[in-house]
């Protein structure tokens, strides 16, 4: 679960991670009251779940109250485009009016899963301000990074090494290392898959500040974490996988036009990937779990549906705790129910097959049922086409 910047950093203070003085405003006016407190120059910049908001026109500055409610309402209300957005955009319903800063360097840190190695990694570059991605693509030896053992945490001497090949001295050094260690803390504590400040700034006058903040919450981990729950803002995810996962099914939504539904997320990254090397592009991730029952076949056949761009469903099932012939039971059911107006392929193995098969061979609706998964990737990427 993603939050918004704002959000982040109200974390980061909770672990003494020093942070600009700012607020959140919902309309012009409040952004006015907020920069008359902070006083001099602000910065007003658009809260969505999405980088790259100043090059959309999303961070503005402000050299005083009026002007900052004059940003304001042209930055509420507009629809933010950038790269990780898509070209529909995202519309802004909040702002973070913040104290501007003397900055004499951009650092970027962050914290993420090194899945090669199964443990956290915490990551620093001198090249802050920019896309980690594109760092690491042009001058891969930009990036320091310290493996953080599991149980033991980033070592003192850890941070302390980040600081100094970062190249902070001085009165900033120590706040440095500590801004580091917090960092690592909150990425732990707060079950995170990602933490990034970028940029990690370098004031004129010696201090370090997190000018900015990214924080994506595991969403398993979040019956321990009541207070970021609190955090969760509905308009900034979409709709379909907020419907799933109401429904305790897990929901993607993609780009293509073939529909999924497989029990199991190995099998459905595989669906996912014989879909592609038949020719097609699949529309969604769905996994129904081991154990779906008709009410989440129901509602997997609904969500898929409720994409317009789909012209063809792709049931992908090996029966183990979920007997085939329950599954085409539920299959039939919500296609009767829901009049689904598409073709649906289906590849069945496991427990109860035939009598699963055969059910849905009887059925007089709109089913095939194919041998093997080449077949049925074939067969429903040409029902999408034609």
């Amino acid at each position: 679960m993603k939050i918004h910047e704002y959000q982040a950093k109200e974390i980061l203070r909770r672990y003494k991670a020093p942070t600009p003085r700012g607020e959140v405003a919902y309309t012009p006016d409040e952004a006015k009251e907020i920069a008359e407190k902070l006083g001099g120059r602000v910065v007003v910049k658009a809260q969505i779940h999405a980088g790259g908001r100043g090059k959309g026109g999303g961070v503005k500055l402000a050299d005083g109250p009026e002007q900052a409610k004059e940003i304001a309402s042209k930055i509420l209300g507009m629809t933010l485009v950038t790269h990780q957005t898509g070209p529909e955009g995202r519309l802004v319903k909040r702002v973070l009016v913040e104290e501007t800063l003397p900055i004499a360097r951009e650092i970027y840190l962050g914290v993420t899963l090194d899945r090669a190695i199964g443990k956290a990694v915490f990551m620093a570059s001198t090249a802050g301000g920019m896309e980690i991605e594109e760092v690491a693509a042009k001058d891969p030896d930009l990036i320091l990074k310290e493996v953080i053992e599991p149980g033991i945490g980033l070592a003192g001497y850890q941070a302390r090494r980040l600081a100094f090949k970062l190249g902070i001295e001085g009165a900033a050094f120590n706040p440095a290392v500590q801004a580091i260690q917090a960092l690592a803390q909150v990425y732990e504590e707060t079950d995170a898959n990602l933490i990034e400040i970028n940029p990690f700034v370098v004031t004129d006058d010696g201090r370090v500040v997190a000018l900015d903040a990214k924080l994506d919450v595991d969403d398993n981990a979040l019956y321990r974490h009541a207070d970021i729950v609190k955090m969760r803002d509905l308009d900034e995810e979409e709709p379909l996988e907020t419907d799933a996962i109401d429904h305790g099914l897990n929901y993607i939504k993609l780009d293509g036009n073939v529909g999924c539904m497989v029990n199991g997320a190995g099998l459905a990254m595989a669906t996912m990937d014989i879909i592609q090397y038949a020719g097609g592009m699949p529309a969604n991730f769905l996994d129904v779990g081991g154990g779906a029952n008709a009410d989440q076949i129901k509602n997997g056949f609904r969500i898929i549906l409720s994409d317009p761009n789909v012209k063809a469903i792709l049931i992908n099932i090996f029966g183990g705790i979920l007997r085939v012939d329950v599954l085409a039971e539920g299959v039939i059911a919500a296609a009767k129910e829901l009049d689904i107006p598409v073709p649906i392929v289906l590849r069945l193995e496991g427990t109860k097959v035939e009598e699963g098969r055969k059910l849905l061979q009887e059925s007089g609706m709109n089913f095939t049922v194919a041998p093997n998964m080449k077949e049925a990737a074939e067969q429903v990427v040409a029902l999408a086409k034609g």
